[in-house]
């Protein structure tokens, strides 16, 4: 008979929780969340500023994407 007092413990460390902008989930949502409002931009009739920067907008969320997409889980 084994002494469970005398057995050694299995512990699976502990993994501390990533911050927000580490987290590949998220991240990603924001990144085709600025897509998104990159195409909005650009297909509105309003405002010629928008117009001006959605194709900046538009490559900043793709960079981003392309970028967190290599993030651990």
């Amino acid at each position: 008979m084994s002494d469970p007092v005398l057995a050694p413990q299995k512990t699976s460390p502990v993994r501390p929780r990533r911050p927000f902008f580490l987290r590949r989930g998220p991240m990603e949502a924001v990144a085709v969340t600025i897509i998104a409002l990159g195409f909005l931009m650009l297909f509105q009739p309003f405002a010629l500023v928008l117009y001006t920067y959605s194709l900046v907008t538009l490559l900043a969320g793709t960079f981003m994407f392309m970028i967190v997409s290599k993030f651990p889980e």
